[in-house]
């Protein structure tokens, strides 16, 4: 399909203002670390499992650490210096503590201390590098991937066990992506929950021990379809940076990895969110992770057609904050959706104008359109029907990750046929209009011309406008979504700790080459 007729200077500011504006806040939250950064970095170092009272160990030890005011200091230089003057593992650190065994102090050799976290370090990095050269291994000896648009199927029966059933069937019906949704409020819990679950509610715990019963099983159906299954998760909320390590130790393909959407939705705290986002997308930078992004999000509080220049601000700015993490634009999964009102005349074509103008300014990223969900009701049949067109836009503009439409999404947690008959629509769609993008051309100076053009003026506009206040402001103004988050408020504000100047944690030196 012919490109769209878009200003490229227009776009280079726009992007330029949202390098500005990420950068700002980048510099602004790396004099701080959390308390789920420092968590995260002790299960990189080996921390696992749980104490009598099923508290988990990363959460004790970085507890003990702030009781003994060492945490500004870095939990791995301190962890470290215990494992080299008690000749005991990071693990063996953690039960010790956790015992009452041991009181953690500062090294009595602070150098020999940072080489021990530093070598560490660099044994989980490679074991993660490892986890990243097998999936390559593995898509090129299962035959490779299905075609973009990959169509990315939910499970979210709250029992892992069904999950892993679901997930096969989906698999072997024609699904490229299984997505385990999280049980509902985990995202709100300050702990990861330990071991296999089977008792969430709308969803499934996001666990290392769910991650590998899912990975082990999509593998193994993958072997007999003979291409490779992605699976992914949930890397959002309090424990994002934990979730980021486990699902890279765990050789997950993708993540919903969002830079602003636990603020806007979840109401935790805007300066808890971008410390714990620059980190976790640093994993999943080095794991090989694709991180998909919440802009879909927004259409489901705003009007899909007024706001969709706030969807395209926002991605610009996700997508500098993934930079600064050291993810690559294929690492990308920027999100966006079909969710203009049913009514609106002409709205298909608006809807492809907004996706056409997502993928020509992101021409390398990983895109991922997700389908209507805000105006379907109980009718299933005009539901079925939203969602052909919805396939229709996703081929036409040439989309990576496409979420299934459910003709039951109004209705009740989509049962295991209505994803066969989402699977089947997706497959018609997409096999019979299959080089319709390379057969037809956009009208100069046409309808679908003209919005975009429209939308990539208002998203500039509106970026220049927060570079000049800040994004913390504009957030504070309901911007994005229409919700307002203010800086000092939301969950999580009180695990925010201020760096010592002597603070150390040596992972970002390993995963992002030698930092920022």
């Amino acid at each position: 399909m012919s490109q769209l007729q878009l200003d490229s200077a227009q776009i280079d500011r726009a992007r330029e203002s949202a390098r500005r504006i990420a950068r700002n806040v980048f510099d602004e939250m790396s004099q701080f670390t959390t308390t789920t950064v420092e968590r995260a970095t002790l299960r990189l170092l080996g921390v696992d499992g749980v104490d009598e009272n099923y508290v988990p160990l990363p959460n004790r030890l970085v507890s003990h650490l702030q009781e003994q005011n060492l945490l500004q200091h870095g939990s791995a230089w301190i962890v470290a210096g215990a494992m080299l003057e008690q000749g005991l593992s990071a693990q063996g650190v953690a039960e010790a503590v956790a015992a009452g065994t041991l009181t953690l102090t500062s090294p009595k050799d602070g150098a020999a201390a940072r080489c021990k976290a530093e070598a560490e370090a660099q044994s989980r990095c490679e074991q993660i590098a490892g986890q990243r050269n097998y999936r390559a291994a593995e898509i090129k000896s299962n035959g490779g991937e299905a075609p973009t648009p990959w169509l990315y199927l939910i499970v979210a029966t709250g029992n892992i066990y069904e999950d892993v059933t679901q997930a096969c069937a989906a698999a072997e019906q024609g699904a490229d992506i299984i997505a385990v949704i999280r049980s509902t409020g985990q995202s709100l819990l300050d702990y990861v929950p330990y071991g296999a679950t089977t008792e969430g509610f709308g969803g499934t715990y996001a666990t290392q021990e769910n991650f590998r019963l899912m990975r082990t099983a999509l593998d193994a159906v993958g072997k007999k379809l003979n291409r490779y299954i992605r699976l992914t998760n949930y890397c959002s909320g309090l424990c994002m940076p934990e979730i980021a390590a486990m699902g890279a130790m765990e050789r997950l393909d993708m993540m919903l990895n969002d830079s602003m959407y636990g603020i806007i939705f979840r109401d935790i705290n805007m300066k808890r969110t971008f410390i714990d986002q620059f980190f976790s997308r640093m994993v999943n930078a080095y794991a090989g992770i694709i991180i998909n992004t919440g802009e879909d999000n927004y259409l489901t509080t705003a009007d899909a057609y007024e706001a969709a220049h706030t969807v395209l601000a926002s991605q610009l700015i996700n997508e500098q904050f993934a930079y600064l993490s050291g993810l690559q634009p294929d690492q990308m999964g920027l999100g966006h959706a079909f969710e203009i009102h049913p009514e609106l005349e002409n709205g298909f074509l608006w809807e492809i104008a907004h996706a056409q103008l997502v993928r020509q300014v992101f021409p390398d990223a990983c895109l991922k359109y997700m389908p209507p969900t805000k105006h379907m009701t109980g009718n299933i049949f005009k539901g079925h029907v939203q969602d052909t067109l919805f396939n229709v836009v996703s081929t036409l503009t040439n989309q990576n990750i496409h979420l299934l439409g459910m003709m039951t999404e109004a209705i009740h947690t989509p049962f295991i046929q209505d994803r066969f008959l989402a699977i089947q629509n997706a497959r018609y769609v997409f096999g019979t209009m299959k080089d319709l993008n390379s057969e037809i051309e956009f009208k100069r100076g046409g309808k679908i011309e003209l919005r975009a053009q429209e939308v990539l003026a208002e998203t500039e506009a509106i970026l220049a406008q927060i570079e000049q206040t800040g994004l913390p402001a504009a957030i504070s103004k309901g911007t994005f979504a229409e919700i307002s988050r203010t800086p000092t408020g939301g969950k999580g504000l009180d695990g925010v700790i201020a760096k010592a100047a002597d603070y150390f944690n040596p992972f970002p030196a390993l995963m992002l080459k030698g930092g920022l």
